[in-house]
């Protein structure tokens, strides 16, 4: 079940790294390789799942709006509302160039192709 209340629970930035992702068909997605922070307001920027290839080889990196993703405290996982043929085509990222800025264009792009809107980042 995922869980979403009133009550605001805390995670630590290094527990979800690592983190099994899963759809909600339950195809395995791959997991959390980071998360990327604005380091202007400490908010999140988007996760970073790696997917693909085999072991870690091959994989690529794709930027995931923060809130497209429901962590699932009772299967220890995070879920990911997409089909694995959405994914295969996203934007996405190798694993020795990740981009080191992201300006509201790039943001817009991450966002409007999972079918979120980016509302800015607060300052």
């Amino acid at each position: 079940m995922v869980t979403r209340s009133n009550r605001t629970q805390l995670l630590s930035a290094g527990s979800i790294k690592g983190t099994k992702v899963v759809n909600t068909a339950g195809d395995d997605l791959g997991s959390i390789e980071e998360l990327m922070l604005f380091v202007d307001s400490g908010e999140v920027a988007y996760a970073v799942l790696s997917f693909g290839g085999f072991l870690g080889i091959g994989d690529k990196l794709f930027p995931v709006p923060w809130e497209a993703l429901a962590v699932d405290t009772v299967n220890e996982r995070i879920v990911f509302d997409v089909p694995r043929e959405r994914l295969e085509n996203a934007p996405g990222f190798d694993k020795g160039n990740w981009p080191t800025t992201a300006d509201d264009a790039y943001m817009t792009e991450v966002h409007s192709y999972y079918g979120y809107e980016y509302g800015g980042r607060r300052r």
